[in-house]
């Protein structure tokens, strides 16, 4: 009966229609006014913004024309190994002879180069066509270096020309000195294969494993030079490691790719 009697006398007393009506507290206010702040500051970056992405991929350090596999044209029994791993050959250089029932048969190099690895030893029997030797296609000890990278096939159309990259290569410890520094030189425009990759690089154990998880495309990258490391290229340390670079290192590449504007990723 109590609350019966309060509806009553509240439906007899007049509106309190000359009492100010409150929309929103000023804590409120301050809220929506931050809101509307961040909003817009958020709207304006996302146009003249940018947002910078890298894609990862194996590497490998080498000369720009890089090796070739040389085989024998003939079968028969090595009796010399003329040519020494790491030596540097001209052109049409003896590496190696074979006895075959027509007399002995000098193998020689296709082009100049260094010889990186030795497959026939004295006294092995080797069919046609047996890979006896990989070669580098390097003349001078002075040629520089350069870095292939096999960047998967649906990231290469993205990097642009000349792209920052950064290389952990696997002989530097990379806390102590840092990561090699260089700028993309080329992009092939087709994928490639184990027998491709393992040609150019003279090791087809390489072209098995770059691709692994599909075709590659490979991607020339020209290393900074600097006459102030021991290495003679630039590093994110200052000296870099107190020793020169090698070819046929392996590496892991990070390839800067073209800035986008976030609102590029709203639009279809």
């Amino acid at each position: 009966m109590q609350f019966r009697q309060q509806a009553l006398a509240k439906l007899q007393s007049p509106e309190e229609l000359d009492l100010p009506v409150r929309f929103a507290r000023p804590q409120g206010w301050l809220v929506l006014s931050v809101t509307v702040v961040v909003m817009a500051a958020a709207s304006v970056w996302a146009v003249t913004g940018s947002v910078a992405s890298t894609v990862g991929a194996p590497a490998i350090l080498t000369h720009g024309e890089g090796s070739y596999i040389l085989q024998s044209p003939v079968a028969g029994q090595v009796t010399a190994v003329v040519a020494e791993q790491g030596e540097r050959l001209p052109a049409n250089a003896p590496v190696l002879k074979v006895r075959t029932a027509e007399g002995d048969t000098v193998v020689r190099t296709v082009a100049a180069g260094r010889v990186t690895a030795l497959a026939a030893t004295i006294g092995q029997i080797i069919q046609t066509g047996a890979n006896v030797a990989a070669v580098e296609k390097v003349a001078r000890a002075t040629d520089p270096l350069y870095a292939t990278v096999y960047v998967p096939a649906e990231n290469a159309a993205s990097i642009p020309s000349n792209a920052a990259v950064d290389l952990t290569v696997s002989s530097v410890p990379t806390q102590e000195y840092g990561v090699l520094r260089g700028h993309v030189k080329t992009v092939d425009r087709s994928a490639q294969s184990a027998q491709q990759i393992g040609a150019f690089l003279g090791d087809s154990q390489l072209g098995e494993q770059f691709t692994k998880d599909g075709r590659p495309v490979a991607v020339l990258v020209r290393l900074d030079k600097s006459s102030g490391t021991k290495s003679g290229y630039q590093w994110s340390s200052a000296d870099g490691p107190p020793f020169s670079l090698t070819s046929m290192t392996t590496a892991n590449a990070s390839i800067r790719l073209a800035d986008q504007r976030p609102v590029d990723w709203l639009l279809p």
